[in-house]
């Protein structure tokens, strides 16, 4: 079985800065793409930053220039580092790895962690 925690979020004012994190455990062989998405109130879920195996990133427009995302292949970790954040950032944000678990590449995701941008 394998799980993608997630943890960093919280309650920011505007121009703050946080940071996440999304660890994924079990029988791993491999992770390939890792990204972020996030979920706003009554909107669709949509892609933030995602990172290959190698560390190529590709950024949303919206996000450009202020979130920076990483990984810990050894330690089948992803970072988002979020700076400058906007009231329009508050979303439920959600981790999603490409795992090679037991010869078999899926997609899994974590339960989500919540970012609240507020004066």
């Amino acid at each position: 079985q394998v799980h993608m925690v997630e943890s960093g979020g919280g309650l920011v004012q505007p121009g703050g800065s946080l940071r996440l994190s999304c660890a994924a455990s079990g029988n791993i062989f491999s992770i390939n793409d890792m990204a972020w998405y996030r979920q706003a109130p009554g909107k669709q879920r949509e892609l933030v930053a995602a990172i290959t195996r190698r560390g190529s990133t590709n950024y949303a427009d919206s996000v450009k220039g202020r979130f920076t995302l990483s990984r810990d292949n050894a330690k089948n970790t992803v970072y988002l580092q979020m700076d400058s954040l906007k009231l329009e950032d508050t979303a439920v944000y959600y981790c999603k790895g490409s795992v090679n678990y037991q010869g078999v590449i899926r997609d899994y995701w974590g339960q989500g962690t919540q970012v609240t941008v507020s004066s």
